[in-house]
């Protein structure tokens, strides 16, 4: 070890002993009354001193102010460097900045929010456009091949093919007709679904109404035989389709074929209501309710005639 390496790391004591001086840089750079203790101070190189003050601040748990002092050769007066703010050891700190494109989770978006796609996205691809029309924003947009090499293209690719005039005639002549039914079928579109972002999609979905889920492990059947699965066009119907009951907790939802609920149309069927069979007494109708005694019924005397003796000389 030289000596040069020595003297950096011990700690000069002109330096050291300027914590006065240190302080009242510290509490010029912050708020009044923030400073605490004098914590440590360290050696950062010849005649160069930093020393380090706690911060009571709120919010700065474990941070510290740090005030680097320094002397000039044979001088005896110590002046001031620089004045910060660093953290500790254990001080509180923020997250790591993570970029808004990494954060963005699903549900995040709201109305009027804007999601731009990146143009090398891996879950999209060029899509169908017609052949003498280039995706927008591609590089064919931008900059269109000149004549040669539109020509070298043709040669190339009737050689490799080995196709014979008769053959282009009939394809030319039936290029309008396929764009034609490209736009009818809404298949001219600048980017589609690669193959990459289908199986991410179907990942996804798997995973949340799929096979292993504990619904789908409790239900009675699968969601391939119930009456409310709406089938799904092109590949991903050989295993998804669209929930259309409305009491399943997947109504709307793209589901596996594999899951289930207790919803499964075919599951439970209820049975009819159960006809009542005919009252024993008749419970069911009126009854008649007589406002005055009936004359033969028992409960009204009968009067005196006029050959009983009323009592009357």
């Amino acid at each position: 070890m030289s000596a040069a390496t020595t003297r950096s790391r011990t700690p000069d004591r002109l330096c050291a002993e300027a914590v006065d001086l240190a302080r009242d840089a510290a509490e010029e750079a912050a708020a009044p009354g923030v400073i605490g203790e004098h914590v440590s101070l360290v050696s950062e190189g010849d005649r160069v001193v930093t020393h380090f003050f706690e911060c009571r601040e709120p919010g700065y748990r474990g941070w510290r102010w740090a005030v680097t002092v320094t002397r000039a050769s044979r001088a005896k007066v110590v002046t001031l460097d620089e004045t910060v703010l660093l953290p500790g050891p254990d001080a509180l700190l923020a997250p790591e900045w993570v970029p808004w494109s990494e954060r963005l989770r699903p549900g995040d978006m709201g109305p009027g929010d804007l999601l731009p796609t990146e143009a090398d996205d891996l879950r999209l691809e060029p899509g169908y456009t017609g052949e003498d029309e280039p995706p927008p924003n591609s590089l064919l947009a931008e900059h269109p091949p000149s004549h040669d090499l539109v020509e070298r293209v043709e040669a190339e690719d009737a050689e490799l093919t080995d196709r014979r005039p008769a053959i282009d005639a009939t394809t030319n002549s039936n290029r309008g007709q396929v764009a034609a039914l490209a736009e009818e079928l809404g298949m001219r579109r600048a980017r589609v679904l690669s193959r990459y972002g289908l199986h991410t999609a179907a990942d996804r979905w798997d995973e949340a109404y799929g096979a292993k889920t504990p619904m789908a492990q409790a239900a009675p059947a699968s969601c391939e035989s119930c009456g409310f699965l709406v089938p799904v066009g092109g590949s991903l119907r050989q295993a998804f389709g669209v929930c259309a009951n409305e009491f399943s907790p997947a109504d709307g939802r793209v589901v596996s074929l594999a899951y289930g609920c207790g919803g499964h149309s075919e599951a439970a069927v209820m049975p009819k209501p159960p006809t009542p069979p005919p009252p024993v007494l008749d419970s069911v109708a009126a009854d008649e309710l007589v406002l005055h005694p009936v004359r033969d019924g028992g409960s009204v005397p009968t009067e005196p005639d006029g050959s009983e003796d009323l009592g009357h000389s």
